[in-house]
């Protein structure tokens, strides 16, 4: 039985053409395939203006990004059979590349599954479903995943603003299975406890992975200042490297208990302080209290979500370094990030030229970093390529 069609607009397959998955509503031909006959969720093949077929997408005919191609073939069949595929090719890479099951083992768009992120803490797997294509077929998604790993849990983050643009409820829950009441990962030779349920987005941040390795193989004798430290992923890896003191500082009461946790786990916790505070409130004060260390790392969550926020946001990147390099010693390091996909790897460039400049230092970078081998970049899809890190070096102006 064939699908219902969604057509396009004249010229408008281009970009899908490309190895691009998304279509936008304003890309459909609405005389020929009205929006408002197709369900949230439904399954349509994509045709161009000239009848060719695209693939078959799911649609949401409420959102912006009104469908999403889940293959290059007409009439798929979306069952168990599909996600097990999906799921076992995801999987080959990620262990050919991590000798221990602690990653993310899908990554939307780019392991072909958009609207999906899974990540994997040995045998608890941690879900984020952000469209009504994937939660409408999620039970067909579950038994694929018992199938293929046997887990021993599986939790719904569900706590995601882009549900509630697909018009999807924000209740996260268990299930299947039984969360364990200690939950560990291994992460650049350190341990932490995560809390899935209570944490932000899937309770670990993985895609910094390799950036946290880095730092801790410079990080001996060094003054470390971790701001937005969450649980301590990037302090707790630099002190068993052997820094002389780690100040993790964060606003939420939440992951610095964590963190503190995670410090005497790691048997660490005596050489690192917790502090609680807005991250600019705690830089200005340092500031007045001419308060330096040697490495800083500035890791701050995404502080432009959309489009629209470009030029609120863009200043607050611009102040976060230009504070942070104020309370950076003589010949110190500076590790600064953005997670935001609309702030370029170009705009933090230049966010640190001109904070450089403004206070008279010789800034250089000495390395770069991006997103983990488990975030995966379709060259197709821009937008899967959303992290950018610079390490630079400090000193006084030329």
């Amino acid at each position: 039985m064939s699908l219902p069609d969604l057509h396009l607009k004249k010229n408008e397959d281009k970009r899908l053409r490309k190895g691009h998955l998304w279509v936008f509503s304003n890309e459909v031909d609405t005389k020929k395939s009205p929006l408002e006959q197709f369900s949230a969720g439904e399954l349509v093949n994509v045709k161009s203006e000239d009848g060719k077929i695209l693939g078959t997408a799911y649609i949401n005919p409420q959102t912006l990004i009104c469908a999403r191609l889940l293959t290059r073939k007409a009439n798929l069949k979306c069952g168990v059979t599909f996600f097990k595929e999906r799921l076992s090719t995801a999987l080959t890479l990620r262990d050919k590349i991590f000798p221990k099951p602690f990653y993310r083992l899908v990554f939307s768009e780019s392991d072909g599954l958009p609207g999906l992120v899974i990540d994997r803490f040995d045998d608890v797997l941690s879900l984020q479903i952000t469209t009504a294509g994937i939660e409408l077929r999620k039970d067909m998604l579950f038994t694929a995943l018992i199938e293929l790993l046997n887990p021993t849990a599986i939790i719904l983050k569900n706590d995601n603003s882009q549900r509630q643009l697909e018009g999807l409820s924000q209740e996260s829950e268990v299930v299947y299975g039984q969360l364990p009441e200690k939950l560990l990962i291994e992460e650049n030779g350190a341990q932490f406890k995560v809390d899935i349920l209570e944490g932000q987005k899937t309770g670990w941040f993985y895609d910094h992975r390799s950036s946290r390795a880095y730092l801790a193989s410079i990080a001996k004798d060094q003054r470390v200042l971790d701001l937005f430290s969450y649980t301590g992923a990037w302090g707790i890896p630099a002190a068993i490297a052997g820094a002389a003191e780690v100040t993790c500082v964060d606003a939420s009461e939440g992951a610095l208990t964590l963190a503190l946790e995670n410090a005497h786990l790691n048997q660490v916790a005596d050489k690192m302080n917790f502090i609680r505070s807005d991250v600019f409130e705690f830089l200005k004060q340092a500031r007045l209290e001419n308060q330096l260390y040697d490495i800083i790392v500035l890791d701050p969550p995404a502080l432009i979500k959309r489009k629209k926020d470009f030029k609120l946001g863009y200043e607050a990147y611009r102040r976060l370094n230009h504070l942070a390099l104020q309370v950076l010693s003589k010949n110190g390091i500076l590790i600064s990030a953005s997670c935001s996909f609309h702030l370029s790897r170009d705009n933090l460039h230049e966010i640190l030229r001109s904070s450089g400049r403004h206070i008279d230092r010789h800034l250089v970078f000495f390395a770069s970093g991006g997103q983990g081998a488990d975030h995966p970049i379709d060259p197709a899809s821009p937008e899967s390529e959303y992290l950018k890190t610079f390490f630079c070096s400090v000193s006084a102006s030329l």
